[in-house]
């Protein structure tokens, strides 16, 4: 109901600018999926709105990049707002017809789950998707009134089946919960509108404060300093994280005992190596700082052949060997490896040689990164020459506007 008076309020007020176009998920899911498609169709048609209709595949070997460890509920919204995520492009707006009983169900259900602020925040109004923003036009109105002025223009649509199963939480809150509460609280809807806007304002100062720790405890690369992080309470210790975690785009994990895990970072003997990890991402801690390491990908194996303008993907490194004008000398043969130990390099021309093992160290290279770092290795009469390692450094002979070899080795890092 509540997304068919939003199509046509919406086609009302843009009627015949070419601006409005609708779209129909089919999770396949429900006997009437079908129906409902063909009925949006129906619709669109009649109100001369373009419909785009996309069938989605919910719980699948064959989709395994849909998450559906949330239960068939989580799995199909993952499923959709992947598609949303794809088709909007810049500048555009998807509505979406969620209203404040919606909202009130959204703050309700977390609120059982043991969210925080963040959580009772609800559903903001309006938040960046994909390439466009998301936008929430009924949420100050209750299904009430919708219902209402749907009956009151005669305006038809089809129930879905799956809202009076209770089997489902919300759909359980939707039918046993709220009708008692409303019938007690009348105004119960609006409150519960309240307390969203004032958890999403708090959460909103919240992020501006660790915005501020984060300044004073930041190192130039987006660490903590430990010792600036441990002079702070530890509630704002906390805060800090979570923003920190977010401001580098990952979702922070739901700690049980965040107190225990920030004492480890900080107490833990120098020779431990606490961390913590996420989706997608670790904390891990390096002389005295916090670093938030993305989660690597695998690295080729072998020792791959750099091949002259060909790029190798080196989990997170783009190698190239390039000619540096007219080479007088055919194409080197430089190997990509990780360390094997006992590495010697030259960092300095005519300088002495010294261990790649102290080098690396005394760059304050994390553990981490000096377990992928991609050696470049010169094969020159059977025998493997390190002269590059990772966008640390590379061998003159193969760097500069005229490297002596008349090769050039190309290193770039993508980095968050």
């Amino acid at each position: 109901m509540d997304s068919v008076l939003l199509l046509h309020v919406t086609a009302y007020l843009y009627a015949h600018s070419g601006q409005v176009s609708a779209i129909h998920i089919n999770h396949q899911l429900q006997p009437n999926a079908d129906d409902a498609e063909r009925f949006c169709e129906d619709i669109c048609r009649e109100l001369g709105v373009p419909l785009d209709i996309r069938r989605v595949i919910v719980s699948s070997r064959e989709t395994p990049e849909i998450d559906t460890s949330g239960g068939v509920e989580e799995a199909a919204r993952n499923a959709r707002y992947q598609v949303f995520e794809e088709i909007l492009a810049p500048g555009e707006l998807l509505l979406m017809a969620h209203h404040g009983d919606d909202q009130a169900e959204t703050v309700l259900f977390r609120l059982l789950r043991g969210t925080g602020v963040v959580g009772l925040g609800g559903m903001p109004i309006t938040r960046p998707l994909g390439a466009g923003r998301l936008y929430r036009p009924l949420l100050d109105f209750s299904r009430a009134e919708l219902h209402a002025w749907a009956a009151e223009h005669g305006i038809e649509w089809m129930e879905d089946p799956s809202n009076i199963d209770e089997r489902f939480d919300r759909n359980f809150l939707r039918a046993s919960i709220f009708p008692l509460l409303k019938s007690r609280w009348p105004s119960l809807i609006s409150r519960m509108g309240h307390t969203a806007h004032s958890c999403r304002e708090a959460d909103e100062l919240a992020g501006k404060l660790a915005e501020i720790h984060f300044q004073q405890c930041a190192g130039p690369s987006g660490e903590l300093c430990l010792s600036a992080v441990g002079a702070l309470s530890l509630a704002e210790q906390k805060n800090l994280l979570r923003w920190w975690v977010g401001h580098f785009h990952y979702q922070s994990p739901t700690m049980a005992d965040w107190s225990q895990v920030l004492q480890d970072f900080l107490d833990s003997p120098a020779d431990r190596e606490p961390e913590l990890r996420g989706a997608g991402f670790v904390i891990r801690r390096f002389r005295g700082c916090l670093y938030l390491v993305p989660e690597f990908t695998e690295l080729p194996a072998g020792k791959p052949v750099l091949i002259p303008d060909r790029a190798l993907w080196w989990g997170e490194w783009r190698l190239t060997l390039a000619a540096s004008g007219k080479p007088k000398t055919p194409a080197p043969e430089i190997r990509v490896s990780t360390r094997a130990g006992g590495e010697r390099i030259r960092p300095a021309p005519g300088g002495p040689s010294k261990s790649l093992k102290n080098w690396l160290q005394e760059k304050n290279v994390p553990p981490w990164e000096r377990a992928r770092l991609p050696l470049l290795l010169e094969v020159v009469g059977g025998h493997e020459e390190v002269v590059g390692a990772g966008d640390l450094w590379v061998s003159g002979k193969y760097c500069g506007e005229a490297p002596a070899s008349g090769w050039r080795i190309v290193v770039e890092r993508e980095c968050n």
